[in-house]
């Protein structure tokens, strides 16, 4: 049962390569704040750790956990499967916890619509322009240009989904984009408005999909 004491539900998704991840990191590395870790099929990245990271499980041990109910949402991106555990992130939340989820649209989506009772803000993540981001994603998985070069075909349809978010902000610059994440939430915790530029967003989005 969730009450005003309760912390606050964060979501950061993106196009791959914008830096979801690392922001959702030091973010969560706040006072009061704690990450979702997520379960995935997907094997683990140069100096990933399980359990601090992801949490790595094989096909089978994922769709038992999708079979108990224990997720909050999961989907499937580029042909692996991510899923949040319900669980830890409502005793969390019951603890006064803020949690931040690095998820998907397809996550974010589905949490939306389950209507918790907890407080809910969510944010998309921009690239400053398709070159920066394939560049990014060439420095990522340097072992294997196929894959940046799959997930830059990916780029248009996951863009498609900003308008579903509370708040989208460009990553141009990661002290920038953090400092101006971390603002929006005190001010969202506060009940306070924030600045928001609305049509700077719509501007670079129009750019991004020329």
């Amino acid at each position: 049962m969730s009450s005003a004491n309760d912390g606050t539900m964060v979501i950061l998704s993106s196009p791959s390569g914008a830096g979801k991840t690392t922001l959702t990191k030091k973010i969560a590395a706040r006072d009061n704040f704690t990450v979702s870790i997520s379960h995935t099929t997907r094997h683990p990245r140069t100096n990933e750790i399980n359990g601090k990271d992801y949490i790595f499980v094989n096909e089978e041990e994922f769709n038992k956990l999708i079979k108990n109910n224990e997720f909050l949402e999961h989907a499937e991106v580029f042909k692996n499967l991510y899923g949040s555990g319900k669980q830890k992130v409502y005793d969390e939340l019951n603890k006064g916890k803020n949690v931040v989820f690095d998820i998907d649209w397809q996550g974010a989506e589905q949490i939306r619509k389950k209507n918790l009772n907890y407080k809910l803000i969510t944010f998309f993540i921009l690239p400053p322009s398709k070159a920066v981001l394939l560049n990014r994603l060439i420095q990522r998985d340097s072992k294997d240009d196929k894959i940046a070069y799959e997930r830059m075909k990916q780029f248009e349809k996951d863009l498609q989904h900003w308008k579903n978010y509370d708040y989208v902000v460009i990553n141009d610059d990661l002290e920038k984009c953090y400092n101006e994440i971390v603002s929006i939430i005190n001010s969202a915790l506060k009940n306070e408005k924030t600045n928001y530029n609305f049509k700077n967003i719509e501007s670079h989005i129009n750019k991004l999909l020329q």
